[in-house]
């Protein structure tokens, strides 16, 4: 069974004035289809240039990221924008929802960008995702209008509406009180074990640690 990540020898480094600072050092690492995977260590560690280099957000300055065996750097940016929109879905710990959209219309809104779904279709999917995630009470609220832990489940939601092969959760729990942060982890691995989605997050609580099948450390741009 080939990965759905592969990172071989991966180098990242970022311009800052007259210097530069190498954020990642020759990272290698893969993760396999249905893992629930989280990527540890304290801020600025290279967690987040990690999780940018396999959603795509962001190109090594050497080295090789694949998804499902595609070498990302073959592709052109239209389909490295098709492979985002149709692989990947991304959770942030500032939520990134849209203000002036409802619950319903938040989630729907990655489903829109791809352009492959009819209104009945499009509809369906919402409603499923939003009683998923325990929210259909509140599919006409706004952001502004929940609590940040009903934000998070709106994330998710927009997430996974799509069915992904891969979500990327940057810090999910970093807004949220400890005992909100645990059911939002809870109900990330209850999505993977049911639907053999790829989880992969970033983090640096160890209450969240515990609940990954595998901790990958890293330190100063190094896996430890």
């Amino acid at each position: 069974m080939k990965p759905a990540v592969s990172l071989e020898n991966v180098v990242k480094d970022y311009p800052l004035g007259s210097i530069t600072v190498r954020a990642l050092h020759g990272v290698t690492l893969a993760i396999q289809p249905g893992e629930f995977t989280a990527i540890a260590g304290p801020s600025g560690s290279g967690k987040t240039t990690i999780l940018n280099m396999i959603g795509c957000m962001d190109v090594p300055t050497s080295g090789s990221v694949s998804i499902d065996g595609t070498e990302t750097s073959q592709l052109s940016d239209s389909r490295l924008t098709r492979l985002r929109l149709d692989r990947i879905g991304f959770i942030f710990q500032s939520f990134n929802l849209i203000n002036v959209l409802d619950v319903r219309q938040n989630v729907e809104f990655p489903l829109l960008l791809q352009g492959k779904h009819s209104a009945k279709e499009r509809a369906e999917r919402v409603s499923r995702m939003v009683e998923r995630v325990g929210l259909a009470k509140h599919e006409k609220q706004r952001p502004n209008e929940l609590s940040g832990g009903q934000r998070q489940r709106v994330a998710i939601a927009r997430a996974l509406v799509t069915n992904p092969a891969i979500v990327l959760a940057d810090e999910p729990t970093a807004n949220l009180d400890s005992h909100t942060g645990h059911e939002i982890i809870e109900l990330m691995r209850e999505m993977n074990e049911k639907d053999h989605t790829t989880f992969i997050f970033s983090t640096h609580d160890p209450r969240v640690m515990e609940c990954a099948h595998r901790v990958v450390k890293v330190a100063d741009g190094v896996l430890a």
